[in-house]
C-alpha cells in the first residue's frame, strides 16, 4: 500500500491528510496552541466529589471542569497520590519511583469518596478532548507513548499488540522487556516494536522512564490548575504512530514545520528522513493533490460511490446513523440477494472509511440492504471487520441482526471531523422562500421612485441578472423606456451574470451602491 502524509500548515491551524493509494482515509485538524489534547498531563484540583456518580469534577483549568470517574483512578491511585504528594512537597529526591512501596490495590466495587478530598492536589491526564457541552475525561491512569513502547507508571503488566502475530517473536519482546523493565512500571510493547533490538527498546523506555520522574520533580514549583507536560504536536503523533515501511513521502508547506518534521523522524527512524519534501508550488498544497475535491465528495450527507451505491450519513446527540442505497447499481444477471451482497460489500468499505476520515465515535448504526442468506451476513461482516483493521481506533463490530443492522461502537476521544460543504443561499438566506417574480418590477419601481423623489439622485445605474435586463430593455415600448418618460432620466441598467435572479442593486454616479 502506498500512503503519503500532506501537511497544510497556516496561522491558526495545522491540517493533516493521510492518503493511501491516492484516496483520503485520515484527515486531521490541530488548532495552533491547543490547550488540552489527549495525552496532556495536567497537575490538577478536585472541586467537588459526586457520590452520586461515584466521580468528581476536577479543575484543569478549562472553563468547564473535567470529569473522573472511580474506573479511572486505576488500582494503585494510593501509590500514585502518595508519590504524587512527594513532589508537591518538593521530597520527590528522597525515594525514586521504583524503589516506592506500593500499597494495597483499590476495589473494583469502591467509592471514591474513599480515595479522594475536595481541595486535593492530583496529577491527571487528558484521556478524552472537550467535546460539545462537556468538559474533557481524565484519568489518573497515566501513561507514556513511545516510539516502540508505552509506559505505565505503577502498573506490573507487560501486554503485547495483538498485530505481532509470532508467538516467538511475542516470547522474545516479553523476554527482552522483563529483563530491562524497572521495578513499579508497566509496559505496552507496540507493533512497530516487532524485530527490534534490546538497545533501541532499552532506549525508547529510559526516555519515557526519564520524562516521568522529571514530571514529578518540578511539581513543587507549580499551582493547579497547570500543565506539566505537552502531548506530541498532531503531526509528530501521527508519525510516531503510523509510520512504517509504507509510507512514500510527506509533504509539508510551511518552511518551519518542515525542519521539525525532519528532524523528528531523523530521530525515530533516521532511515526515512528523505521521504519529507518540501512543497513550494503556486497551488494550494491539498488543491494539489486533489484533497479538497476528495473533502467536497466525502463530506456531506449523501456520500455516492462510483459505481453509483450511495450513503445517507445522519448524526444525532446519541449516535450515528448510516443508510445503504443501491443508486442504479442493479445486474439484471445476478439475483436480488446477489446484487444485495455486491452493493453492501462495496459500501462497506466506504463505511469503513468515512469513519476514520469523519472520526465518527460512539454509537454507529449502518442498516445496509437486506440479505436473507446466513453466508452472505456472516461474508458482510467479514468484510466490516477486515476493512476495520485499519483503522487504529478500538471498536466492535456486531454480526448484523435480523432486522439487517449492524452496530459498531468505536473509541471517540476528540471531536468529530466536520468538513462544512453546505452555504446558505444568498437568495432566500437560507428560508427556502423568494419574492414572487411578479412583484419583482414593483420592488425594482418602488426603489427607483424613492431614490429619484427623495434622495434626488441625477445618475442611477440598475444592475440585474441577465434575463431581468433582458425583461426591462427589450421592445421598442420596454419598461426603461417608460421610466425615461416617466422620471425624465435615462436609466441605465447593467446585466450582471454573477447575481441571483431576484437580485438587483442601484449604483451612483461614482459607482458607489445605493441602500434604501
Amino acid at each position: 500500500m502506498n500512503r503519503e502524509l500532506i501537511i497544510d500548515s497556516s496561522l491558526s491551524e495545522v491540517n493533516i491528510a493521510l492518503l493511501e493509494d491516492k484516496n483520503l482515509v485520515e484527515l486531521h485538524k490541530e488548532q495552533i496552541n491547543n490547550k488540552f489534547t489527549v495525552g496532556d498531563v495536567f497537575l490538577a484540583k478536585v472541586k467537588k466529589i459526586m457520590p452520586g456518580l461515584n466521580a468528581a469534577f476536577v479543575d484543569v483549568g478549562y472553563e468547564k471542569d473535567a470529569f473522573l470517574h472511580y474506573l479511572d483512578l486505576g488500582p494503585q491511585i494510593r501509590t500514585f497520590n502518595k508519590y504524587v504528594k512527594l513532589g508537591v512537597l518538593g521530597k520527590a529526591n528522597l525515594t525514586s519511583h521504583s524503589a516506592i512501596k506500593r500499597e494495597k490495590d483499590i476495589e473494583k466495587s469502591g467509592k471514591i469518596n474513599q480515595v479522594l478530598v475536595s481541595g486535593q492536589q492530583i496529577l491527571v491526564q487528558i484521556a478524552k478532548e472537550p467535546i460539545s457541552t462537556k468538559g474533557p475525561r481524565i484519568s489518573t491512569e497515566i501513561s507514556f507513548p513511545g516510539r516502540f513502547l508505552v509506559l505505565l507508571p505503577f502498573s506490573n503488566k507487560i501486554s503485547i499488540s495483538q498485530k505481532i502475530k509470532s508467538k516467538d517473536e511475542r516470547n522474545r519482546l516479553k523476554r527482552l522487556i522483563t529483563s530491562i523493565l524497572p521495578n513499579n512500571y508497566g509496559i505496552i510493547i507496540r507493533t512497530v516494536a516487532e524485530n527490534k533490538k534490546v538497545a533501541e527498546l532499552d532506549a525508547d523506555l529510559r526516555d519515557l522512564t526519564g520524562k516521568w520522574e522529571s514530571i514529578i520533580k518540578k511539581l513543587s514549583h507549580l499551582k493547579p490548575p497547570q500543565k506539566v507536560l505537552s502531548e506530541l504536536d498532531r503531526t509528530s503523533q501521527i508519525l510516531r504512530d503510523i509510520l512504517n515501511e509504507s509510507f512514500n513521502t510527506i509533504h509539508v508547506n510551511d518552511p518551519n514545520l518542515f525542519e521539525e518534521t525532519k528532524a523528528y523522524i531523523s530521530t525515530i527512524a533516521p532511515d526515512k528522513k528523505d521521504i519529507v519534501k518540501r512543497y513550494k508550488g503556486k497551488l494550494s498544497i491539498f488543491d494539489q493533490y486533489g484533497i479538497e475535491k476528495q473533502m467536497r465528495s466525502s463530506f456531506g450527507k449523501t456520500v455516492t460511490i462510483k459505481s453509483g451505491v450511495y450513503l445517507v450519513i445522519e448524526h444525532t446527540e446519541a449516535l450515528h446513523v448510516i443508510d445503504i442505497n443501491s443508486g442504479h447499481r442493479v445486474n439484471k444477471e445476478n439475483t436480488q440477494e446477489e446484487n444485495a451482497l455486491l452493493v453492501n460489500m462495496e459500501a462497506a468499505t466506504e463505511v469503513a472509511r468515512q469513519l476514520r476520515l469523519r472520526d465518527m465515535g460512539g454509537i454507529i448504526v449502518i442498516d445496509f440492504i437486506d440479505l436473507h442468506e446466513a453466508k452472505n451476513r456472516r461474508a458482510l461482516h467479514q468484510r466490516l471487520i477486515e476493512e476495520m483493521s485499519k483503522d487504529r481506533a478500538k471498536h466492535t463490530i456486531l454480526p448484523p441482526s435480523k432486522f439487517g443492522l449492524v452496530q459498531i461502537t468505536r473509541q471517540r476521544v476528540r471531536p468529530e471531523m466536520i468538513v462544512p460543504v453546505l452555504e446558505k443561499c444568498p437568495t432566500c438566506n437560507g428560508t427556502g422562500e423568494i419574492k414572487t417574480s411578479m412583484i419583482l418590477i414593483d420592488d425594482i419601481e418602488n426603489n427607483l421612485n424613492y431614490l429619484i423623489h427623495d434622495q434626488n439622485e441625477s445618475s442611477l445605474t440598475l444592475s440585474v441578472h441577465p434575463y431581468i435586463s433582458a425583461y426591462l430593455t427589450k421592445g421598442l415600448k420596454s419598461i426603461q423606456m417608460r421610466w425615461y418618460f416617466k422620471y425624465h432620466k435615462w436609466i441605465k441598467i447593467k446585466s450582471v451574470k454573477d447575481y441571483q435572479l431576484m437580485e438587483f442593486h442601484f449604483f451612483n454616479k461614482n459607482g458607489d451602491i445605493i441602500k434604501r
